[in-house]
């Protein structure tokens, strides 16, 4: 089950502490019974959902949710590649770091982390997020961009690394639909 209630309170946490949209949101967890699979560790599906309990938080400090909802916008995500390094287990506490990466003419790229110490990083994820209206996507350069009315967001502007610029481009490159099995 979707854990509602701790993403709101991650949520109500962080609400009214502004970041600047190239900063890292820093959050803390830690790894509760229901979090864990067969193995003991933390199951791979609720890993994808504390992604979102960083990325979230992350999109209302920077002011984008308020703006969003006003346009009749919304995030999805479009693609992902998650690295698992080290096993998080049953009451284990980890420090998630969530920044932007960069975007192109179709996505935000979030890059994110699970930290176990400082120098141990447990698991990192990219994330491709799309921006929709009315089920369609939106051009990020031309409708999203300006809507931010950031001026921060053209300076300083990070370039996304060679290695998610070639990410992207594979998945553009990966046929869809899927061959049937």
């Amino acid at each position: 089950m979707y854990p509602f209630a701790r993403l709101t309170l991650q949520a109500l946490r962080w609400r009214n502490q502004p970041l600047d949209p190239w900063g890292t949101h820093v959050s803390h967890h830690i790894v509760m019974p229901w979090d864990l699979d067969f193995m003991g560790e933390l199951n791979n599906g609720l890993t994808l959902t504390f992604y979102d309990m960083g990325r979230i938080p992350f999109v209302l400090r920077i002011g984008a949710w308020k703006t969003f909802q006003k346009n009749g916008l919304s995030l999805t995500i479009a693609g992902s590649a998650v690295r698992y390094r080290r096993r998080l287990t049953l009451f284990e506490k980890f420090e998630q770091r969530t920044r932007v990466a960069g975007w192109d003419a179709r996505f935000l790229y979030f890059d994110q982390s699970f930290w176990i110490d400082p120098d141990t990083c447990a698991g990192q994820g990219v994330f491709r997020a799309a921006v929709v209206r009315n089920r369609k996507m939106v051009n990020m350069e031309t409708e999203v961009i300006p809507l931010l009315d950031r001026p921060e967001l053209h300076d300083n502007r990070p370039h996304l690394p060679e290695w998610m610029v070639q990410w992207a481009a594979a998945e553009s490159a990966r046929p869809w639909p899927p061959e049937r099995a």
